[in-house]
């Protein structure tokens, strides 16, 4: 409960007095609840309002902040109906930003609501009343406080921290329901208290909590990503801690305003300082053995450098990036294939690119490591189903490397962001319900570009697309690794930028297919692929399954090569043994 009050020590100052639904029962459990609440009081961050008081009254404890502190956000909201969305956002990022300071701290709400969070004379909002509902569990619910506990008194520190990362995590969900009845202009299931519309959602009722189609503003898909899975009613989608939800509002926010920050921002700065991608096993010897016989043929090199895709990206980086390309003859336009960096670079060039190259794997840990190498593997077998899927007189590294540079973003994303990745890839897989929740809404699981707006707040293909330009990749070829959308009809293509695009998709379209999905479905879903481009490519199923069985034969050949090294044989890995077969 908050209540508005006048201050007699102040010569009548206003202020809001916050107290518990259900005051503590007995002295023990009230000197809980106010030891709680003096370190919760103890807090300084721009997003947590001051406390002015902690006390007692007729045994109700309560909470006692400056009414200058700001208005609640339901009088805002009254005198400003129907706010931007952006401002929606910021508001909940503030929230966010400030409960995951105090989550940190070992302190949690318990019970956000509108009138705990303060919006002062600028528009910045603060949560207020952090701790005066008691985590299930705690000392402060305790009737006779810690001291009845006999000898479980050891044990109420493990059950204490258990409370309070359940109520962290209730304060997150509760944020997510905020969001939501913000942007829908209604509270969330009709109900203006937070936790009885909580209550009703899983696990403990049956309600949905979606974002409807029809809303006073449109609502951007990737703000719409993240709003659903906040409010998700598997339990396993939403976001479990604060910092994670405030990562996706924060990356969306600065992705759409071109803030010097978010996830694209820091993915160039992360490109600058570690590279894009470190060198698979074996590299030193691979090359001191293509260029030790400088007397071999630009396509030779190129064909064994191509097995290596950080190689590969480092010299097309090289020589497409700005520094280089003010020393090019004008008109030349990008360089697209390994032979021809080859030859404007020498030998010389390639064992330089090869040595500022970092060592596999990197920093990732074993799991990390495992997981990118599987992603390299399915985008080579796309590279080489690309080949074989293209039309007659089109170059087959040219086609190789734009079906690789379309999984550009994936491959950053892997390395650069091992963790979002993970998250991104759990919450791509099928739905699963447990005991006591209702049915899945989307039981396929979400889509990749869905996912990763939950997760990141931008698209895979943004992150790709920002570090194509960060290379000096120009537009023309930044609409070639653009995939086709899957909602956008395949047709004849205008120029050959396009028919190498529609090639480049088609070919990753059908390898997704076949890492990705079931064995049930892969079929059904090589059947879409084959039907969507069989005009433009003349594709049918078995061009299709031919062009695969051709990747699976190139990915055989590339693993087989000789090893490069005793301590490091580049053998086929566990992921190209599967796409193989």
């Amino acid at each position: 409960m908050t209540w508005l009050a006048t201050d007699a020590k102040t010569e009548g100052a206003e202020a809001m007095l916050t107290m518990p639904r259900v005051p503590p029962i007995g002295g023990p459990a009230i000197a809980a609840w106010l030891l709680a609440a003096r370190r919760a009081a103890r807090l300084d961050h721009p997003n947590l309002v001051a406390v002015a008081e902690c006390g007692v009254h007729e045994h109700w404890p309560f909470v006692a902040v400056d009414r200058r502190a700001g208005v609640t956000l339901d009088e805002w909201l009254l005198l400003h109906p129907h706010p931007p969305i952006d401002d929606v956002a910021l508001w909940i990022a503030s929230a966010l930003r400030g409960l995951a300071f105090a989550h940190d701290a070992g302190c949690a709400h318990g019970d956000v609501q509108l009138h705990h969070l303060l919006v002062n004379d600028r528009g910045l909002l603060a949560v207020t009343a952090l701790a005066v509902a008691p985590a299930a569990g705690s000392a402060a619910t305790s009737p006779a406080g810690p001291t009845a506990l006999g000898d479980t008194t050891t044990m109420l520190p493990q059950g204490e921290l258990q409370a309070q990362r359940a109520t962290a995590e209730r304060d997150v969900f509760a944020c997510g329901v905020l969001l939501h009845g913000l942007l829908v202009g209604e509270p969330a299931l009709g109900l203006a208290d937070i936790s009885l519309a909580m209550n009703r959602m899983a696990p403990h009722g049956r309600e949905h909590v979606r974002l409807p189609w029809t809303t006073p503003q449109p609502i951007p898909e990737a703000l719409r990503a993240i709003v659903n899975r906040s409010t998700s009613a598997q339990g396993r989608l939403r976001y479990r801690s604060a910092r994670t939800f405030l990562g996706a509002l924060e990356g969306w926010r600065e992705a759409i305003t071109g803030d010097d920050g978010g996830p694209v921002a820091l993915l160039l700065d992360r490109l600058r300082t570690v590279g894009h991608l470190p060198a698979l096993p074996g590299l030193a010897a691979r090359v001191q053995r293509v260029t030790s016989l400088e007397s071999q043929r630009t396509d030779e090199i190129a064909r064994h450098l191509l097995a290596d895709m950080a190689l590969t990206f480092e010299l097309l980086r090289t020589l497409n990036s700005a520094q280089v390309q003010g020393t090019q003859v004008a008109g030349n336009g990008p360089v697209l294939t390994l032979r021809r960096v080859v030859a404007l670079v020498g030998v010389d060039g390639v064992r330089a690119a090869a040595n500022s190259l970092r060592a596999w794997p990197g920093p990732l840990d074993d799991t990390g490591a495992r997981a990118l190498r599987t992603v390299i593997d399915r985008v080579r077998l796309s590279g080489h189903a690309a080949e074989a899927l293209r039309p007659a007189g089109y170059d087959a590294e040219v086609v190789y490397l734009i079906a690789v540079l379309q999984n550009l973003g994936r491959l950053l994303l892997r390395y650069h962001f091992a963790d979002e990745a993970e998250q991104i890839q759990q919450l791509m897989q099928p739905a699963i319900t447990a005991p006591g929740e209702p049915a899945a809404s989307d039981p396929a699981g979400l889509s990749e570009e869905s996912a990763a707006f939950a997760v990141l707040g931008v698209d895979v293909e943004t992150l790709g697309s920002a570090a194509a330009r960060h290379w000096g990749l120009g537009d023309e070829i930044l609409h070639m690794i653009r995939r086709v959308g899957s909602d956008v009809p395949v047709r004849k293509p205008d120029c050959d930028a396009d028919m190498l695009r529609i090639v480049a998709s088609a070919a990753n379209e059908a390898v997704d297919a076949l890492a990705l999905l079931p064995a049930s479905r892969v079929a059904g879903a090589l059947d879409t692929v084959a039907h969507r481009y069989a005009r433009v490519l003349r594709l049918d199923m078995k061009t299709l399954h031919a062009a695969l069985q051709e990747a699976r034969q190139a990915l055989r050949e590339d693993g087989k090569r000789p090893a490069t090294g005793p301590s490091a044989p580049l053998t086929q890995s566990s992921a190209e043994q599967r796409l193989a077969t």
